[in-house]
Formats: structure tokens, sequence, C-alpha cells
């Protein structure tokens, strides 16, 4: 059995997302040092890419370990914040700023974010919960807002 389907049950829980919040420094470190080779989401047997953004207010870049899937030539995420009530802030850096960067496999991409909607947010957001099924229970927890979904496209 895969190593992602053993941990994607325990996914789904609020221990699960605690435990991701506090492993994120440590994931973006990994990260950064190897150049989206490996992180603790990778380690895990899942697709992690980290996402610079520049800061909104700040004009700093900020960087984020975040789940892919692969689609027409760019990567989708997904701005869960592991079902909290807030969008994360990454996401509204995305939006202020499309213009990002992604280093996943050992190379850094120049991307730019594109928030979906309708049909297209439905059909990449199916894409990315069957990957990690995690993600509909994460809906559930953040139904008073819409989890948005973002195509990073090469530029």
């Amino acid at each position: 059995m895969e190593l992602r389907a053993v941990f994607a049950g325990f996914g789904k829980s609020k221990a699960f997302a605690a435990i991701g919040r506090a492993l994120m420094p440590a994931d973006r470190v990994l990260l950064r040092v190897s150049g989206g080779r490996l992180g603790v989401g990778t380690a895990l047997g899942l697709r992690t890419l980290l996402l610079t953004t520049i800061g909104r207010s700040s004009g700093e870049p900020r960087q984020v370990p975040l789940l892919y899937v692969e689609r027409e030539g760019g990567y989708v995420v997904i701005a869960s914040n592991w079902g909290g009530e807030k969008h994360p802030a990454w996401s509204a850096n995305l939006i202020a700023r499309p213009d990002a960067t992604a280093s996943v496999g050992g190379r850094t991409v120049a991307v730019r974010g594109r928030l979906l909607d309708g049909a297209e947010r439905t059909e990449m957001w199916d894409a990315v919960a069957s990957y990690w099924p995690a993600y509909d229970r994460y809906a559930v927890r953040a139904a008073h807002r819409d989890i948005r979904v973002f195509l990073l496209e090469p530029r």
C-alpha cells in the first residue's frame, strides 16, 4: 500500500491538521533547502511544492508548502487552511499579486496564480480531492466560506 493512502484517512482529522500546522515551518525549510525535492509531505508520499508569493502588505516574499496535482501544464493548489475559518494569507497574496514561483522536484518555476471558479473550479477540486480526500472534510469544516482553488500556470 502506498504511504499516501495510509495517511489519507488520518489526514481528515483535526489532529492531523494540528500536527500539519506545527510541521509547516520544518516542511518549508526542507523544501527550500532541497529546491522542492524533499519535505515532510514528500517523505509521506505526498506531492508537495513550495509556493513563494509576495506579501500584499509587506512586499516581502512569503513561502508555504502545498499539496498539488498537475493539470493543464500547471499545478492545482487548494487554499483550505486545514478547514479553518479564514482563507490562508498566501491565497490573498496570490490574488493581489498573481506572479509567484513554485519550487517542485528540484526546479523553481515562475508561475501566475489564477483563481478558479464555476465548472473549472469543480473539476480541479475533484482532481485534488481524489488525490487527497481530506480536502472534502476541510470543506465541511469551512462550510461558511468557499475554499479557494488556484491553477499555478507557468509564465
